[in-house]
């Protein structure tokens, strides 16, 4: 089997190598299976397409929709080396599955409108299916209805006409979405369980994301939830997408 390929940008080491543990075990992947770029770690190296089943985008803790003139000198290089490697993507209708921050990469080359309106505290969030997701492959089996961890500054307001809303919640109009057959985004975390989840927000407890002397409440929000089927994705995902 050709390997997945897994673009990463998390700084901070133990939230990378706990994203990548969990691509793998939730993806049924072997560690030969998945080939991890860290692309905050240095410039992305020369990626053929054809070497890989799939792309699979984690999180981030980047802003897409910042002003250029307030993103970190290493987000705007990702952007800027990661924005040929999505234009060959979508031209293509390489199977892609972004997750958190895969919305704003995603959703903003096909030209949707991110910004905070729909930002969520993190925690559990019950997701809905559409007509359209309840008749997606990728979401085949899961129920009209699921609890899944999200929790950003940013979301989609506004879908471009040609994208395909499959997921959504209360708070937060579009959490999963499709463009073309095999282009995936979920706002979102179909990586993380509770241990993921608590470790994260150890690590980003002063990114902005909730007041940092409220982490223990943050915490005890999280372990109310009840997320099992979010993972599914991944493993649909590699079962439909893996090749030779």
């Amino acid at each position: 089997m050709r390997p997945f390929l897994l673009l990463a940008s998390r700084a901070e080491d133990v939230a990378a190598d706990g994203e990548h543990a969990a691509v793998l075990r939730f993806a049924g992947l072997r560690d030969d299976q998945l080939q991890r770029v860290r692309m905050e770690a240095g410039p992305l190296p020369a990626l053929d397409l054809d070497d890989y089943s799939g792309v699979i985008v984690g999180g981030s803790p980047f802003d897409s929709a910042k002003p250029d003139d307030e993103k970190s000198d290493v987000q705007r290089r990702v952007e800027r080396e990661l924005a040929p490697l999505l234009d060959e993507i979508v031209d293509r209708d390489f199977p892609f599955l972004g997750a958190c921050y895969g919305v704003g990469t995603l959703g903003l080359h096909e030209g949707a409108v991110v910004d905070a309106t729909f930002a969520e505290p993190i925690g559990p969030v019950t997701v809905r299916l559409t007509p359209e997701g309840r008749a997606d492959p990728l979401l085949a089996g899961l129920p009209d209805a699921f609890e899944a961890y999200a929790g950003h500054k940013e979301a989609v307001r506004e879908l471009p006409p040609h994208a395909v809303l499959l997921a959504t919640s209360d708070a937060c109009p579009v959490q999963m979405f499709r463009v073309k057959e095999n282009l995936y985004a979920t706002q979102f975390h179909p990586e993380l369980d509770l241990e993921g989840i608590v470790t994260r927000i150890g690590v980003y407890r002063d990114y902005g994301y909730f007041p940092p002397e409220t982490a223990g409440d943050v915490e005890a929000t999280v372990r109310r939830g009840d997320v099992r089927h979010p993972r599914r994705i991944l493993e649909a995902f590699v079962r439909r997408y893996a090749r030779d």
